[in-house]
């Protein structure tokens, strides 16, 4: 079917006018008549009759002026949704990140985003940094968040956001709440850690080996970080966590910072796209807004 000769006619049926229906389009009277002459002989149909001077629709031609209605009307919202896509106003953001940017940075990052496009669907995905990476890969992901340094192969962009650091924390009241000890001083106290075998747990080891000091004791292993906490905050212990999962308690003054002199043991955090790629408008104003949120 010739859409354009049926966009005539369509024009022509809500004008109720020949002439009119010209005007609108920008094209002479006859062109329009041709067109729609065509249209009814490629069709096999009469669509329009006279009526004086108008024209008048024939029952076939009713019909087809509805569908025709429905086709261009749904042709606009089309476009009008590619425009909205394009401006990042609709569409969807997946969004994959290791355990600490989704628990401690992408839910503010996710707020702010929401707020300026509600009518985005948006999805995070919270895995390993291996898995994380497969994903972004494989077009499960739009856009990565990773904690720890690694090798990036060549089919990643990254872009280190900040580095996240290391820290000894213990209750606000403890002996060594906010002051300066060596690394062979705080490992003498009994430890909480989460699950044996961490991330936390095996740093703390590799700076005592480097430092040439004894390791830690682990008094008490709990399954869950928020566990471990407080179990520091109630007053046992001391943990060896990062700044950003500590952040909230110590701003509270549940906990306090032990300054350890040996202690500058940094994580970054990167953000990571598939190289070459052109970045989707959601995901160039996502990125937008965590670069905002991070320089402030």
């Amino acid at each position: 079917m010739n859409l354009h000769a049926l966009r005539l006619f369509h024009t022509v049926a809500e004008k109720g006018n020949v002439t009119r229906a010209a005007e609108e389009l920008k094209i002479s009277q006859p062109a329009v008549t041709v067109q729609i002459k065509k249209l009814e002989k490629e069709l096999g149909v009469t669509l329009l009759g006279t009526k004086g001077r108008g024209i008048l629709l024939t029952p076939v031609g009713i019909q087809l002026a509805e569908q025709a209605k429905r086709l261009f009307s749904l042709e606009s919202e089309i476009e009008i949704y590619i425009e909205q896509l394009k401006n990042g106003e609709v569409g969807k953001l997946r969004i994959v990140a290791t355990y600490l940017p989704a628990n401690f940075l992408i839910p503010n990052w996710i707020g702010k985003y929401k707020k300026k496009f509600p009518e985005v669907e948006l999805e995070l995905m919270t895995t390993n940094s291996q898995k994380a990476m497969s994903q972004l890969m494989n077009y499960e992901a739009d856009i990565a968040f990773i904690r720890g340094k690694r090798e990036f192969n060549e089919l990643i962009n990254s872009t280190q956001l900040f580095e996240d650091e290391m820290i000894f924390v213990v209750n606000k009241n403890h002996k060594f709440a906010s002051k300066n000890i060596p690394l062979s001083q705080i490992v003498k106290e009994p430890f909480v850690f989460r699950e044996k075998g961490g991330s936390s747990w095996e740093k703390l080891l590799s700076l005592c080996e480097i430092h040439n000091v004894q390791r830690p004791s682990v008094s008490l292993r709990i399954n869950g970080l928020n566990e471990a906490i407080r179990t520091v905050i109630e007053g046992y212990g001391v943990t060896f966590v990062s700044s950003l999962e500590a952040n909230e308690y110590i701003k509270r003054q549940e906990l306090a910072i032990v300054n350890v002199n040996e202690m500058n043991l940094k994580n970054p955090i990167s953000i990571c796209t598939r190289h070459k790629d052109v970045l989707s408008t959601n995901v160039q104003d996502f990125i937008k807004i965590v670069e905002s949120s991070i320089n402030r």
